[in-house]
């Protein structure tokens, strides 16, 4: 149980020992916002009006070279108006990443600006923000595509074994909470359906390359008729169509998914055409990702996204599982 409540009160106290670095004045407020991969605080001075949005990373995760990679390809995110964003803030030293000694070790710590706006959920024309967010990953991957890396970039893979292969960043999926051997089974036959169809599917340049990789609803912003979106955390190379994927991460079974779908594409194609083949693998991805948070909710259980899904989660992704298979039967592309 990483975050336990006596580490998120060393947390407390780095931030608070980092804020002046940031021009932020003993009176200001901290305090923590989410838990997810890493811990984020908000820092707010009533004082002067002021507030800003801390994160820190989770232990052993990313590497000092791979978060201030994340941090340059915001910077040119920004500075071209690709999307809406929250900008990284330097401290006094002029360094974007921070670091404090948490009692154990030292914790990375970086500060951006606060961005206004409230998660879109269901009740709030879901729709209509998912064909502006397919407007903004058009937007994104053709920037991707053109962007010229700084040198010393790097980013984490998300590839069929960084995923839910032997070497899955997040964890096995056969650790799932509650999975029982027949979901196993499932899951098991599904695996490898996944692995024969993305070695179909493939790498190239075309399909492959800088994504986002976390536009879930929780990272999107809504304020007035502006989409932002937060959080680059997982940023690194993937499909460009696994965008979507991540972007309805935690509700994958949920009836209004096709019509998300189709308002994401219509969006994506009123900026940039997508090829049929990368269309037709969104199903595919969809699963592949969804076995893919199946097992970083076992691996994060200390979460509160992790038990707020529990071992229901695990059950829908059997029963998802099955009717992928089935569809895969109909389709001819299974035996």
């Amino acid at each position: 149980m990483l975050y336990s409540e006596q580490f998120l009160l060393r947390l407390t106290n780095g931030v608070r020992q980092l804020a002046p670095q940031w021009g932020q004045t003993p009176e200001a407020e901290i305090r923590l916002l989410t838990i997810s991969e890493n811990a984020t605080f908000l820092i707010e001075n009533k004082a002067n009006r002021q507030a800003l949005i801390v994160r820190v990373h989770r232990p052993d995760y990313h590497s000092e070279a791979e978060i201030l990679s994340e941090l340059a390809w915001i910077k040119a995110l920004i500075s071209e108006d690709i999307v809406a964003t929250p900008k990284p803030i330097p401290g006094a030293d002029g360094r974007l990443l921070q670091s404090f000694f948490d009692g154990e070790s030292h914790r990375f710590a970086v500060a951006f600006e606060y961005m206004s706006g409230r998660e879109p959920d269901a009740e709030s024309a879901l729709v209509k923000w998912y064909g502006a967010l397919g407007e903004i990953n058009a937007r994104l991957h053709a920037h991707s595509r053109n962007w010229k890396r700084p040198d010393n970039f790097i980013r984490k893979t998300w590839d069929f074994d960084r995923v839910i292969g032997p070497g899955a960043h997040w964890g096995d999926w056969r650790q799932a909470l509650g999975l029982t051997t027949a979901g196993q089974q499932i899951l098991e036959r599904t695996y490898q359906l996944l692995e024969q169809q993305i070695a179909a599917y493939g790498y190239g340049e075309d399909r492959f390359g800088l994504v986002h990789c976390d536009m879930r609803a929780a990272n999107l912003l809504v304020d007035g008729e502006r989409l932002g979106v937060i959080d680059f955390d997982d940023c690194g190379l993937s499909w460009f169509a696994y965008d979507f994927a991540a972007a309805i991460s935690f509700m994958e079974h949920e009836p209004y998914i096709p019509d998300l779908m189709a308002a994401w594409l219509d969006g994506y194609r009123r900026v940039a055409p997508l090829p049929p083949e990368q269309e037709a693998a969104l199903p595919m991805l969809i699963m592949l990702r969804r076995m893919q948070l199946t097992a970083w909710i076992a691996s994060h259980a200390e979460t509160p996204t992790a038990q707020a899904m529990g071992t229901a989660y695990t059950d829908g992704t059997v029963a998802l599982a099955e009717r992928y298979l089935a569809e895969a039967v109909r389709s001819g592309l299974a035996a």
